[in-house]
């Protein structure tokens, strides 16, 4: 069974409801039906009723199962109103916004839902931005207790059995911090350890990746991630981690022998931490697209409830496995 028909399964044990706002996008069009056959999830779309069953016709799909919304006739608008004053009202929200932005913006009206306990999480970034899908849910739904900050990272299914576990591995970050300090290193490795835990297996292992293993070379950038070691060491004791390191001395027992031979990690790393966006963001994209991978993702860690986001080149595939996961984390809430 591949890692995503495990999520899946996991899932199925205890249904949650996602919300899917981008109801104009016939890859969301595509996946909710899906995810609806397969019995992922119940699913809130956000929009005109008779537009997305008409989207639905064109596609051949059928999406008669589930919930449509439309902020203009629902019926819970007042409330969700207010809802949003409140939350909001100390940066200046009036009700009169509130209301208008309810109106106008699908995700910040999926992300108050979740807030009132009407849905379980959220799935959106087909067709928006990053910024369009964290920013109302790091105002609305706020971080998760004992978290420094939010970060993103991308599930990563390999053809390599032999590595990782079971050849899936955590990227972080590739999506969201762009040149996190040493300090915003270690907080994200411990979240990324929580969220591997959740989502892959219960041992991560986790390399603080750089172009340096063990003195290697000598770089302000190299200090970052040294001192990003040292520090997650001393302010999160349990976890089981190591820098800085190559990704082959991270990935490879044999090159781990040469390189790192001391380290606990070197050779076993199944969670890597990159140094900064650039890194990040192109080593997912080459594993993916010349590695063959299956990437899920970005998926976001640290918001108090699941809001995750979904790459602008993402397939309906991509869709679906990315609210498998959403509905497995929102069941460990």
């Amino acid at each position: 069974m591949s890692y995503i028909d495990t999520i899946k399964e996991r899932a199925r044990l205890d249904k949650k409801t996602i919300v899917l706002p981008e109801s104009n996008d016939k890859r969301t069009l595509l996946a909710a039906a899906k995810i609806m056959e397969e019995g992922i999830a119940n699913i809130i779309m956000i929009g005109n009723k008779e537009k997305i069953m008409d989207g639905a016709g064109w596609l051949e799909v059928d999406l008669s199962g589930i919930k449509v919304v439309n902020p203009a006739t629902d019926g819970k608008l007042d409330d969700y109103v207010n809802l949003l004053y409140e939350t909001r009202k100390a940066k200046g929200m009036t009700p009169e916004k509130a209301r208008e932005i309810l109106l106008a913006d699908y995700i910040t009206y999926g992300i108050v839902m979740v807030k009132a306990n009407d849905a379980d999480g959220l799935v959106a970034g087909a067709c928006h931005s990053t910024a369009d899908t964290l920013r109302p849910a790091l105002q609305i739904l706020k971080t998760a207790p004992g978290v420094k900050l939010v970060s993103g990272f991308f599930i990563m299914d390999t053809l390599f059995k032999d590595l990782g576990e079971n050849g899936a591995f955590l990227f972080a970050d590739c999506g969201l911090n762009q040149d996190p300090t040493a300090e915003e290193l270690a907080a994200i490795a411990d979240t990324s350890s929580r969220s591997f835990k959740q989502l892959i297996g219960p041992k991560p292992i986790i390399a603080m990746l750089s172009h340096s293993t063990k003195g290697s070379a000598k770089h302000p950038l190299v200090d970052k991630v040294v001192e990003a070691t040292r520090i997650a060491r001393e302010e999160y004791p349990h976890l089981t981690i190591d820098g800085e390191l190559q990704p082959d001395a991270a990935l490879v027992p044999s090159v781990a022998k040469t390189k790192a031979p001391e380290s606990a990690v070197a050779g076993k790393a199944n969670v890597l931490i990159f140094p900064n966006l650039d890194a990040g963001n192109i080593g997912y994209k080459l594993v993916q697209r010349l590695g063959g991978a299956q990437a899920y993702g970005p998926m976001l860690q640290g918001i108090a409830k699941p809001v995750n986001d979904l790459s602008r080149g993402c397939s309906w595939q991509d869709i679906v496995g990315v609210v498998a996961l959403t509905a497995v984390q929102a069941q460990l809430v």
